[in-house]
């Protein structure tokens, strides 16, 4: 459809950065407003509002992207998402850690993205540690692990997502929407912080379209992609410290577009703030979730978002089961810090 839109000087991969970067905006402001994070929603005292928004967000990326698919706009035939051999080994394990970091840095990646934009140091330290991190998992000194453990697979066949299953995708697209919206209607939450939640999930599908569809150009291709903070993050490190080497791609303009909204949403609120570590031991424990996230969102496929909020309206099993480990890994963690007085957490951000 590319060909059709009249950019005469930019080609597809050009025009995406442009593309994430207005997707990253709009996700920046929202995510600021309405305070966005599955940590929250797990573990936060304000657990049952905050989640409420975040399977709103879910629930209408489900019907988006469920409804781009019957529409023959889009197929995740061929993602990545949908591989036959599962590699339960490296999602389960990179699950429970990125599980385990988000709690102890008090945010998932999405989150601690949109704090970094607000002011928040301890944010943007842990995003640096991360983003290297990941990096290092995915194509530097850390490969081995994620190698190895990639070897470690349950072969699917052709069930690889639940449209394979007896109902199809019209079926459990409804009844995981419906178990969502239930449950949000349930969660005391004004109605603004709903439709922001809302308007978040509608920004998956639309990402989904924008690059798999609208974007798309036999001659110049680009990867069809979506919310994502693992592998934007690394890629955004590898442009930041290569950038005459290689070109900005849908990463960059992703992070950079969630960082300039948060920016200029919490500075027209007043929430601008400058924040940074309160202690040595604050800053180890910030440390070590971020080194923990970064192994862990690579190994597993995704983050909250890429693998949860992206991924699972594909109906993936692999998905699927990524946010059950993330899930069970921050509320394992969760519990342990709470059963120890010294390490309990700050209220939630």
């Amino acid at each position: 459809m590319f060909e059709s839109l009249g950019f005469e000087d930019l080609t597809a991969p050009q025009v995406v950065v442009w593309f994430a970067l207005i997707l990253g905006v709009g996700f920046g402001i929202l995510a600021e407003r309405t305070r966005f994070c599955l940590r929250r929603g797990l573990v936060g005292e304000d657990r049952r509002a905050a989640l409420g928004v975040w399977l709103t967000a879910l629930a209408f990326a489900l019907l988006g992207t469920q409804a781009a698919v019957a529409m023959g706009w889009i197929s995740f035939g061929d993602h990545r998402f949908l591989a036959s051999n599962l590699p339960v080994a490296a999602i389960v394990i990179g699950g429970a850690l990125f599980g385990a970091g988000m709690v102890l840095t008090r945010g998932c990646v999405s989150r601690l993205t949109v704090l970094t934009g607000s002011g928040n140091l301890r944010a943007l330290t842990v995003l640096a540690i991360f983003a290297v991190v990941a990096h290092a998992t995915l194509k530097g000194v850390l490969a081995p692990i994620r190698t190895t453990l990639a070897e470690v697979t349950l072969p699917l066949g052709e069930t690889t997502s639940l449209a394979a299953l007896p109902g199809g995708a019209a079926l459990w697209t409804a009844l995981l929407v419906a178990a969502a919206l239930a449950y949000a209607a349930r969660s005391g939450n004004r109605w603004q912080a709903l439709v922001g939640g809302a308007l978040i999930g509608l920004l998956v599908p639309l990402g989904w379209v924008g690059t798999g569809f609208i974007l798309y150009d036999d001659f110049d291709p680009i990867a069809m992609e979506s919310l994502a903070f693992t592998s934007t993050w690394s890629d955004t490190l590898f442009w930041t410290v290569a950038s005459t080497s290689i070109p900005a791609g849908f990463g960059v303009g992703l992070v950079g577009g969630v960082l300039a909204g948060a920016f200029v949403s919490s500075l027209a609120a007043g929430r601008f703030q400058w924040q940074s570590f309160s202690s040595p031991s604050e800053t180890g424990r910030y440390l070590a979730g971020a080194s923990l996230m970064g192994v862990g969102g690579v190994l597993a496929g995704g983050c909250t978002v890429g693998a949860g909020l992206s991924g699972v309206p594909t109906l993936s099993i692999a998905a699927l089961l990524a946010l059950a480990a993330i899930v069970a890994g921050a509320l394992l963690t969760n519990a342990v810090l709470a059963s120890t007085p010294r390490t309990a957490l700050h209220p939630a951000e």
